[in-house]
This record gives structure tokens, sequence and C-alpha cells, in this order.
């Protein structure tokens, strides 16, 4: 009886044993993968209109969630708060988000962009140095605001000699058209729109102070889930190399979402958007440090900040294969 009981024992354990494994088999698959989509990022549209992702993960049982997002800040705002586990963003805002506390890590890029000039409709604005004491829409914590920065630093001026006025990308847009702004730091498509068919004017452009087009994931997601990570990405590349082959289609999905006309989605996607770049390289790892550093000395980023080690512990990029 003692040696049955003993068995019946050992049975039991073994038993037990396997339910920890049971059950973190289970934590290891989320209900559902939480995704943005944005106008500024062209192929995160062609990811969720084909439902690519939602297809990869049928078969585990996980739903895909889509998020829109109007700009770096709003991203990177869901990112922290947990409501999205990939969000779309500069690459310099994310540096300065993950200085600030930010738990993310950026992973992929999907486009070189354009994205961002220094626009106006006022005559009397024909370069940097004419923003002193004018009303200047600006988004924070986003590529544009950084943009502005950087510019105001370039002529000798900061954010003190000028008027900012808070507001969302779409919003400065259309301050800007009805005059409530003398300026505004810009951002596709909206800017495209309004160079197209409002009348507005770029007097200040520096395609090198646009940093890259990054995803970010939440860090406490790329822990858990690292296999899915490399899954996500790998179809957000099958989205990518099908925008690059297939630009008839990339427009008209873009279209489909903005109602632009041809002529401003050719002027974001053809002119001033490119995708044929997808790891964090030593290129855009530098794109993204110089604009830290140029944050630095315009005192948006402290002085005792090791920026080069905060981009270091930004950036995961073994989860893509180069192009």
């Amino acid at each position: 009886m003692r040696v049955f009981n003993r068995r019946a024992l050992l049975a039991s354990a073994i038993v037990v044993g396997l339910l920890p494994s049971t059950a973190l088999f289970a934590q290891n698959k989320p209900s559902k993968i939480s995704i943005d989509w944005a106008t500024y990022n062209p192929v995160s549209i062609i990811l969720k209109e084909k439902g690519l992702l939602e297809k990869e993960f049928a078969k585990d049982g996980i739903q895909i969630q889509w998020v829109q997002t109007l700009g770096s800040n709003k991203a990177l705002e869901f990112l922290n708060a947990g409501s999205i586990d990939f969000g779309s963003t500069a690459g310099s805002a994310a540096l300065v988000a993950k200085i600030n506390g930010n738990p993310i890590k950026s992973v992929y890029v999907y486009s070189q962009p354009e994205w961002t000039a220094l626009v106006t409709k006022n005559d009397s604005i024909k370069k940097i140095e004419d923003l002193k004491g004018k009303r200047v829409a600006v988004t924070r914590g986003t590529d544009p605001h950084i943009f502005l920065v950087r510019a105001l630093q370039s002529v000798g001026l900061t954010e003190k000699d000028i008027t900012p006025v808070l507001l969302q990308h779409p919003d400065g847009k259309t301050a800007l058209i009805r005059g409530d702004v003398d300026a505004w730091a810009g951002l596709d498509p909206m800017m495209a729109q309004a160079e197209v068919e409002e009348g507005a004017k770029l007097f200040y452009r520096n395609k090198a102070a646009n940093t890259w087009g990054i995803l970010n994931v939440r860090e406490e997601f790329l822990k858990q889930y690292p296999d899915l990570v490399k899954r996500v990405l790998a179809v957000y590349e099958e989205a990518r190399k099908f925008s690059l082959a297939n630009y008839a289609e990339e427009k008209r999905a873009f279209q489909a979402v903005t109602k632009l006309s041809d002529a401003v989605a050719d002027k974001q996607l053809k002119e001033r958007t490119t995708i044929t770049f997808n790891k964090i390289g030593p290129e855009q790892r530098d794109s993204i440090l110089q604009a830290g550093i140029a944050l630095q000395k315009a005192g948006v980023i402290k002085e005792d900040v090791d920026v080069k080690k905060a981009l270091d512990d930004l950036i995961v990029d073994q989860y893509v294969a180069t192009n």
C-alpha cells in the first residue's frame, strides 16, 4: 500500500511539474498585438489594408488591433501607456522619449523621409531669422519640433525668440492656412497638401535634419515575445517590398485613407519618401545621434545625459536582416 501511495505521489508530482510549463506556454502567446498606422508611414497603410499581420497570426489565435497615430508624440504616448505594442516615430523623437524614461526599443526603419520643413504663407518670412518674434505652430515631441529647434539654433536663435503655438500636426496646418500663425513646422502629407493646393511655401528645407522613420516596440513586449517581434518585422518587410514593387498600389491605398489628390500623394510618396532601407545601421544611428547632440546643445536634453549611451540603449538591430 505504501508503494502504491509513493507511486501515486510520484505521478502527481510529474503532472504538477508539467503545469507551470503549460501555463508558461499560454503566457508566451498574447491574445492580441496592438500596432499603429500613420499617414507619415505609408508602409503601415499597406500592411493594414492587405491584412498581412492578420494572416500571419491567425494560426496562433492572436488578434491584431490597429490604432492610428497622428504624430511621433502620440505614438510615444501610446507606447508609454501600453496602449500599443509597436509605434511609428521619427528616430530623434524616439531618442528623446527614451532619455525621458519611455521604455521602448527601436527595431526597424520604415522610411527615409523628408517629411518636415519650415512652412509659411507670409511673404515677409523668407529665412529662419525672419521667425524672430513670430507665432510658429509646432507639435512638441516630434521630428518637426526637433527640426525647428535645430533650425533656430543654426542662426543663433532659440524657442524663446519665437512664440510657439502648440498644436497637433493637422491643426498646425489649418492654423497656418487661416493666418492664425506666421509659420508652421510642417509634416507630410499635410505639408504637401498646403504646398501643392493652398499656396504655402517651404522656406527652409534640410533633408539631412529629417531623422529616419523608425518602428519602436515596448521593451516589455520585446522581452516577453522576441519571436513575435521577429515575425512582425518579417511581415513589415513583406509590406515594404510590396510597396517598392507596386507604387500604384501604395499610392491607391494611401489616397484611400487620406483622400488626397494625385499631386499631393506623389509629392509625399515619390519626391519625399524613400523606403529602400530596413535596418537601423550606422547611417541611421549617426543621423539620430547628431539630432540628439544638437538638442543637448539647445538645452532640450540635459547636459549630464550621455546621448550616445542612450542611443545604444534604444536601438536593437538584430531582429531584421539588411536588404
